[in-house]
């Protein structure tokens, strides 16, 4: 059974939150409505211009939003993304990443392209957006949340999927260093770890038999929604989770 869609408690009322690949169906567009609904401003960021320019109509209904093109391959492009959202609200209080790349492919048959592209976007794309991120937030005077998104499977095998992993794991990785490096200045850094959340694109690009092992593995019988991993992220970006920091959290009922 799925819980009940919850109501907000204004938990980001007054703040700033970009959120990068939210244009689809999935956790970015999830965590994007979650954060306004609680309160937020909210930036949200794709490399897909038409989706995106749709997603922000949509979201519009709820509040204060403001979309921007933005592929976390490019350096440029991710300060040009900080810079507007900055430009428009005038600060920046809390970055969600949540740009990804899977498949699935053989170590054996996985060309050195197909591996660079993954790692680029999923972990080098994280990086980015945390150095910018925290750039801006040491310039207003400190103080500030990141908010990454990982996945189990970097910590749980999974045939195939190599590179993801390598990609997430480093992620996770990436999310207990920087914290440290942004402690001094008040800032904050944690990540989701999240197992099955199902959304259209996730079905599209995975086998039904696939997603029927993995549903099995879940101690609910059932995926997540992509809203129970945003209000995760959501607590991760609050004040309620104010000594937090370094941390991955899993979001999952998975079991052995």
């Amino acid at each position: 059974m799925i819980p009940q869609y919850p109501t907000g408690h204004d938990l980001l009322s007054g703040k700033v939150v970009v959120v990068t690949a939210a244009a689809g169906t999935g956790i970015g567009s999830a965590v994007a409505r979650r954060c306004l609904e609680e309160g937020a401003s909210v930036v949200i960021s794709d490399w897909h211009e038409r989706r995106l320019g749709e997603k922000a109509a949509e979201l519009a209904e709820l509040g204060k939003v403001h979309a921007i093109p933005c592929d976390v391959t490019k350096e440029e492009q991710v300060q040009a993304l900080i810079d507007s959202a900055v430009g428009h609200f005038g600060r920046l209080d809390v970055m969600v990443n949540n740009a990804g790349l899977g498949g699935t492919k053989s170590v054996l048959d996985m060309a050195d392209d197909e591996w660079s592209r993954v790692l680029d976007i999923t972990l080098t794309g994280t990086f980015r957006c945390t150095r910018a991120a925290l750039r801006q937030f040491v310039a207003q005077g400190g103080g500030g949340a990141i908010v990454n998104n990982a996945s189990v499977i970097g910590w749980r095998a999974q045939a195939g999927q190599a590179h993801y992993a390598a990609a997430k794991a480093g992620v996770m990785a990436l999310t207990r260093c920087s914290a440290l490096d942004a402690a001094g200045h008040g800032v904050r850094i944690n990540a989701v770890a999240p197992s099955l959340a199902m959304h259209p694109f996730l079905a599209k690009v995975t086998s039904d038999e696939l997603l029927e092992d993995l549903t099995r593995r879940e101690a609910f019988g059932r995926a997540a929604e992509p809203w129970e991993v945003a209000n995760v992220m959501v607590f991760l970006a609050s004040d309620y989770a104010s000594y937090l920091t370094g941390e991955v959290v899993s979001v999952s009922s998975q079991h052995p």
